[in-house]
């Protein structure tokens, strides 16, 4: 009830509205194809700027999660420094990070790409780190009783278990980050999401239709 009344829910708002929703698919249906291709051109940079800000997160992410991760490190100093970093990364949405650096670099995808790079290794390290605690503690344990060194455990007990999981965690992080891609756009990162922000501040919503099916085509495609 309380959350109810904190946001103002009203099914007879919704109700009533109907004639805005109406006089919005008005405009926007049948959606405009003279911009079709413009629309595939950006929506491929927005694929670059996902594929981009996942891969280059890729060595950070490993790194923090690795030092982050009780079943790689006993040491509580760098345990409890890592999980600060990457606490600190996630906290931080990625939008943020795009006019950070949209601010810092100029306009265009590659703000995207590092405001990717900086939120999803916050996100990957994480769950990289806490799919590594949660494998079979025996393995490392006999390595560790053996007088095994950390990495030593790491590289022939923990990684060879944890790696499906791990590339399963990529992958899924790839699908939501051409999905974050396109917001990244909305405030200047590049890709179709820019597109769809220009088309919104002339009312061409038939424009921004045809815009939004390209990129379900493409998530589709990418799921």
């Amino acid at each position: 009830m309380l959350a109810w009344q904190g946001t103002g829910f009203s099914l007879g708002a919704l109700v009533d509205g109907w004639h805005g929703i109406a006089d919005f698919l008005d405009s926007a249906l049948p959606p405009d194809l003279s911009v079709l291709g413009d629309s595939l051109q950006e929506t491929v940079v927005t694929l670059y700027i996902g594929l981009l800000g996942t891969t280059f997160s890729i060595p950070f992410a490993f790194v923090l999660a690795i030092f982050g991760s009780r079943a790689t490190t006993r040491n509580p100093v760098p345990y409890q420094i890592c999980r600060s970093v990457l606490s600190f990364l996630r906290s931080v949405p990625d939008v943020v990070f795009a006019l950070v650096f949209v601010t810092a670099v100029g306009l265009g995808p590659f703000a995207g790409v590092l405001a990717l790079v900086f939120h999803n290794t916050g996100v990957m390290g994480k769950l990289w780190a806490e799919a590594m605690e949660e494998i079979d503690p025996g393995p490392r344990e006999a390595l560790r009783v053996a007088g095994a060194r950390p990495i030593q455990i790491a590289v022939n007990a923990v990684l060879p278990e944890v790696m499906p999981q791990l590339v399963g965690l990529f992958l899924y992080r790839f699908d939501n980050n051409v999905r974050s891609s396109l917001m990244l756009g909305l405030v200047g990162a590049g890709g179709v999401g820019f597109l769809i922000n220009q088309s919104i501040k002339l009312f061409r919503f038939d424009q921004m239709v045809t815009h939004i099916l390209v990129v379900l085509v493409v998530i589709v495609a990418v799921d």
